[in-house]
């Protein structure tokens, strides 16, 4: 039987983290992971994560399975953060919800709800979009349209042409949309464009599809949740997927959290039983241990404001890397204006240049990122900065 299979290609992004780990380089940058790094280039653990975790090993008293719904009140936080307290699609009971091994579970298990209620269903994604979003979404049997979504030449939304293509999406069709920190390009909707996207979405009957991976390291925890708690309280159907891993730096422990709004509660309590069938059939219950955290953090107001604090500390950082870049570049002579960094959100931005450029960087300079020039903001320092604004110019 295993005789009959071919070998794959490794993932291109694995691949470069191999590569990166045998360059003998004293000068090297990792720009191309993407997991969010501390100045000394670590994924730290943050202190809120570690006294939560203390305080479970302390009052721990089983490690028997918590069902395929996962944490009661994990789901419930959860929901809370996302949509805050008093959202109408929790006081109406409108809400399916459950805790996932990561957003990745959380997309498939989306996708395979999908599949039941609508079999083969279309699900349009932006172009360029995260590359896992197209196994996770297409192998589980939806079928995969593109709209626009970013323009290489002007380094932002390139919103008409996503407009016009989503208008030509018909009814039933679910709509793929990053609810902050758009992952690769970090150029994210205005609010105005939101209401735009939510009218076009009510007027063809589509049905949004929210994937909110990066809450609080763009503008802040409410401000990056407004385009989903808009959209929710203006649609009769939707699906959410949410991580934990960058805004907890729960990456390891893969913990996420599917939601499903239905019209009503009756078709709610409906949506759940068929969703915790459909996880029972695939990995039947969701790890604990990341949910318990999470849960921690949230009930207690003390680890509560300590996360928000290291949250804010995290954002910043972003936010002055992004400066310091776009600083550095300048400086260094570029012809070309990058100021398009300093304006995206989150963790990522393209630098524009071709594959060629990006193989030089990593070949002469060993400076690593993707094929598409896709750069992990997180990777840059204040030790780095100024030599990668340099390797940047010189390959220009």
């Amino acid at each position: 039987m295993f005789n009959q299979l071919q070998g794959v290609a490794p993932d291109a992004l694995l691949k470069l983290i191999v590569q990166y780990n045998q360059d003998q380089s004293t000068s090297k940058v990792d720009l191309g992971v993407g997991v969010y790094k501390d100045e000394k280039g670590n994924t730290p653990v943050m202190q809120a994560v570690t006294a939560a975790e203390h305080i479970i090993l302390d009052n721990q008293q089983t490690k028997s399975y918590i069902g395929p719904a996962g944490s009661a009140l994990y789901c419930e936080l959860s929901t809370q953060l996302l949509f805050g307290k008093n959202h109408p699609v929790i006081k109406d009971r409108r809400l399916s919800v459950a805790q996932t091994p990561g957003g990745c579970g959380a997309l498939r298990m989306a996708a395979e709800f999908i599949n039941i209620c609508s079999p083969g269903a279309t699900i349009w994604v932006s172009t360029p979009t995260w590359v896992n979003h197209i196994p996770l979404l297409g192998e589980a049997g939806l079928q995969l349209k593109e709209y626009p979504y970013y323009n290489y030449e002007t380094q932002s939304v390139d919103f008409a042409q996503m407009l016009q293509t989503l208008d030509s999406a018909s009814e039933g069709d679910l709509v793929l949309l990053h609810g902050c920190c758009h992952n690769p390009s970090g150029a994210d909707l205005s609010r105005e464009q939101w209401q735009q996207v939510i009218a076009l979405v009510l007027a063809k009957n589509l049905i949004p599809f929210i994937d909110i991976a990066y809450q609080g390291l763009g503008d802040g925890l409410e401000e990056d949740a407004y385009g989903l708690r808009m959209m929710a309280e203006a649609v009769p159907e939707m699906i959410v997927a949410s991580s934990c891993s960058k805004n907890f730096g729960l990456y390891r422990e893969r913990t996420g959290t599917i939601v499903i709004i239905s019209a009503n509660a009756e078709r709610a309590a409906i949506s759940s039983s068929q969703l915790f069938s459909i996880i029972r059939g695939h990995y039947s219950m969701p790890p604990a241990h990341g949910a318990a955290i999470v849960e921690t953090i949230l009930d207690s107001s003390a680890l509560h404001g300590q996360w928000i604090n290291e949250l804010d500390v995290m954002r910043a950082r972003l936010t002055d890397n992004r400066t310091a870049l776009v600083a550095s570049i300048k400086a260094a002579g570029a012809g070309r204006n990058f100021d398009f960094i300093s304006a995206e959100k989150g963790m990522f931005s393209f630098l524009g240049i071709n594959e060629s450029q990006v193989n030089r960087l990593r070949d002469e300079y060993s400076i690593y990122m993707a094929g598409s020039s896709r750069i992990n903001i997180a990777g840059i320092a204040t030790h780095n900065v100024d030599y990668v604004a340099r390797a940047i110019v010189e390959v220009l």
